[in-house]
């Protein structure tokens, strides 16, 4: 098997396992509300420490895949994420539970960061869009996951045995592929961070990611409670899981999407489908509008963040693995703003009413996007 190949199946074993365990914890979040019998505010704020976690961990991820070949952090990290998942299951006191989600969430950013850097290097090697396809692949692994999980709670299969069954799995696969993986990516420059003057094309960039993780990260973190709270099922996972399903549909046809309409139409329909499937669910929130409601934020969602990063990998400033590192950091502050406000919006007035914020996020992708790529065209026009 061509070399090209192998690299890229196995950091695609990567992407999987990742979707797989992230999504296993995600839609074990109404197990651990119930046990601990937290409210939607007490939630919300133990929901904090993934994205303050992963500030932390940015830093230190940038400087990691510039000082090893981006295969070691990942590798490393990907072990890490793995233990951390059945630490969560395993934490019995509140204090235990914050430190275990706070580890898995530091290593969940090495390794996202690395992995990123990887695709985006293996890209340029295939010399054609294949980035949305390694997300599409995260996407099934998060819907495989769930599907796993929505099995255990239907076979009443308690948390600890089902997270260290991920677990195992994860580590298992890490010590085989990993020989696989890309080497020697490290970029010769572009590796220092300008202190200053924000750099208008991260910036853009920066602010998509960010508004596009406050969607993403909070109908991860949601979408179960919504069902089980507004849409009153008792299979919780239902909205995740179709939410899952149809950002990876939506991430495997995003290249040939982006190739067809262009980067500025596809930024613009993502904005309209979130803002639409939103809409959708919460107007009319019982079980069939709302799966089509968040069937539609799925298809939104898809696309953004892969599209971002490869438009991160072209930046003029700085190598890809850097530049994917400070435009991770938008998404990290989005993560550490959506999911938390929800929690404080729902406390307040209602679960309901505060999935709006994700509407109105959704929507200024329009307005960023177009000032982007007007930006672009002027700098193009001027050189």
């Amino acid at each position: 098997m061509d070399s090209k190949i192998k690299q890229r199946v196995s950091l695609s074993a990567f992407f999987f396992l990742s979707g797989f365990c992230f999504s296993s914890w995600a839609a074990r979040i109404p197990t651990i509300k119930t046990s601990f019998g937290f409210n939607e505010a007490e939630l919300g704020t133990i929901l904090l420490a993934m994205p303050v976690s992963s500030l932390i961990g940015l830093p230190i991820s940038g400087w990691l895949i510039t000082r090893f070949d981006s295969r070691v952090p990942l590798s490393v990290a990907f072990v890490l994420f793995a233990v951390c998942l059945s630490l969560i299951s395993l934490a019995n006191t509140t204090g235990m539970l914050v430190a275990a989600i706070f580890l898995f969430a530091f290593c969940m950013r090495v390794l996202n960061i690395s992995m990123n850097t990887q695709a985006i290097t293996l890209q340029k090697l295939y010399d054609r869009k294949i980035n949305g396809s390694f997300h599409g692949l995260w996407s099934t692994g998060g819907i495989a996951g769930v599907g796993y999980t929505t099995l255990m709670v239907a076979l009443n299969i308690p948390m600890v045995p089902h997270l260290l069954s991920v677990s195992a799995l994860a580590v298992l696969v890490t010590f085989v592929a990993y020989r696989f993986l890309l080497r020697n990516d490290r970029s010769a420059g572009g590796n220092k961070l300008a202190i200053g003057k924000p750099d208008p094309y991260i910036l853009y960039l920066g602010l998509l990611v960010f508004f596009a993780a406050i969607c993403e990260g909070g109908m991860f973190d949601w979408s179960g409670i919504y069902f089980q709270q507004v849409v009153r099922v008792d299979i919780f996972t239902s909205g995740y899981l179709v939410f899952m399903v149809f950002m990876a549909l939506s991430r495997f046809l995003s290249d040939r999407l982006i190739d067809r309409i262009g980067m500025p139409a596809t930024y613009m329909m993502s904005a309209l489908f979130i803002f639409a499937g939103i809409g959708l669910a919460t107007l009319v929130p019982s079980f069939w509008p709302a799966m089509a409601g968040f069937s539609l934020v799925g298809l939104g969602t898809a696309a953004v963040i892969p599209m971002t990063y490869t438009l991160a990998g072209a930046s003029r400033k700085y190598s890809p693995g850097m530049a994917i590192s400070i435009i991770a950091t938008y998404g990290i502050v989005g993560m550490l703003i959506g999911p938390p406000l929800i929690g404080y919006l729902a406390h307040a007035f209602s679960l309901r009413a505060s999935f709006v914020a994700f509407a109105l996020a959704g929507f200024m992708l329009i307005p960023i996007s177009q000032l982007f790529f007007r930006k672009e065209a002027q700098v193009a026009a001027a050189g």
